[in-house]
């Protein structure tokens, strides 16, 4: 950082306290003269070229501002800073919620450098996506067009653009390494069916768009794994069919519609010995101790435990089912029901796998909304 700082500060100086001035300006060599717009670009350059002079304009430099209490209850401003998209001529943003949570105040300046007040619409913290709104005045604003995240290849060339370190409209290159991936943000919080890629994304990023070669929003830059806090050729963007979906509610609902299956329980994983001890014929699973009263898993006779026992320091209520999968999707713990839901809409039909004692069985369920 220091380095950082020094090198960015001598250039400064040097451009305005520099050595003498030339008294005059002799002739351009030869060999120096190159007319604009002479360069020949490859195949590659132009698509970075022609994505960044499409999108740029419509990425969001988002900054937060809040104020915060010292130990001594003294006022304390902070603020944050972030990327976002225009998704609509509307004025609505999409970005991630940790970039915006908190907030007080948030500006927004958009790559044609236009600023804009603007307020949060709402957020999903599961999935780490918020929608902001500002208000265009009239003004017609550039927006970016949706891909399709779930036919992307591991390869496929991806750009990013974002205000990494607070450098507006950065444009950084790379391609998909990898597909499907599960990456826990927090406690409560994780990537679905994470995009990674290698494109460089640092701080500042986060809430930028990850684009396709046509230009088309695919995901949204979000988390990078790195032991320096600089990026390390390994980061994570939110599917944008998952972020798209979640604005959709927003603006229509008003809220984000969960799918609900109505139990609660504990993971067999998370107490060695407890499927020998109560005799069941599966290790993995879910054992389902409550189940609520005229949700979708009590409409569909789903039972949960009906005695009390005391296990180590847990007391657990046994003789309930045990779920084992969603249409045939393992469930191991807590976290891998809630991302199998997580992928489902209120209304959606699915099968559950159980286990009743010793017997397996098939049951169809439809979900409710939360």
């Amino acid at each position: 950082m220091i380095g950082l700082l020094i090198g960015l500060t001598a250039y400064w100086a040097g451009a305005r306290w520099g050595g003498p001035q030339p008294t005059s300006v002799g002739a351009v060599p030869e060999f120096a003269q190159q007319r604009p717009g002479a360069i020949t670009l490859t195949s590659d350059e132009e698509v970075n070229v022609r994505v960044y002079r499409q999108a740029s304009p419509a990425v969001a430099n988002i900054v937060t501002r809040a104020v915060e209490y010292n130990f001594f209850f003294g006022a304390v401003p902070s603020e944050g800073a972030g990327s976002g998209f225009v998704i609509d001529q509307q004025g609505h943003i999409l970005t991630n919620f940790h970039v915006v949570q908190g907030a007080q105040e948030i500006e927004v300046t958009l790559g044609d450098q236009t600023r804009y007040q603007a307020k949060v619409v709402g957020g999903d913290p599961r999935n780490d996506v918020a929608l902001l709104k500002i208000d265009p005045k009239g003004r017609k604003l550039t927006v970016l067009p949706f891909g399709d995240s779930r036919s992307i290849q591991v390869g496929q060339r991806v750009l990013a653009i974002g205000n990494p370190f607070g450098f507006q409209s950065t444009l950084t290159t790379g391609v998909i390494s990898a597909l499907g991936r599960t990456v826990s943000t927090g406690r409560e919080s994780f990537i679905d069916e994470a995009i990674q890629t290698d494109a460089a994304i640092n701080r500042g990023n986060s809430g930028g768009p990850l684009l396709n070669s046509a230009g088309e929003v695919i995901g949204m830059n979000t988390a990078i794994f790195t032991p320096s806090g600089t990026t390390a050729g390994i980061g994570f963007a939110i599917p944008i069919h998952t972020a798209r979906q979640i604005a959709q509610d927003l603006i229509t609902d008003g809220r984000v519609r969960r799918a609900y299956l109505g139990v609660e329980g504990t993971p067999l994983a998370m107490l060695p010995g407890l499927s020998d001890a109560l005799k069941l014929p599966v290790q993995e699973g879910f054992l389902v101790e409550r189940v609520t009263p005229g949700g979708p898993a009590d409409r569909a006779g789903i039972r949960g435990g009906n005695r009390a026992v005391r296990v180590g320091l847990y007391q657990l209520l046994i003789g309930g089912d045990v779920l084992v999968a969603i249409n045939g999707q393992k469930i191991e713990d807590q976290q891998g029901l809630t991302i199998l839901l997580n992928r489902q809409r209120p209304g959606d039909e699915i099968v559950l796998t159980i286990y009743r004692g010793q017997q397996k069985m098939d049951v169809r369920i439809r979900l409710g909304d939360r």
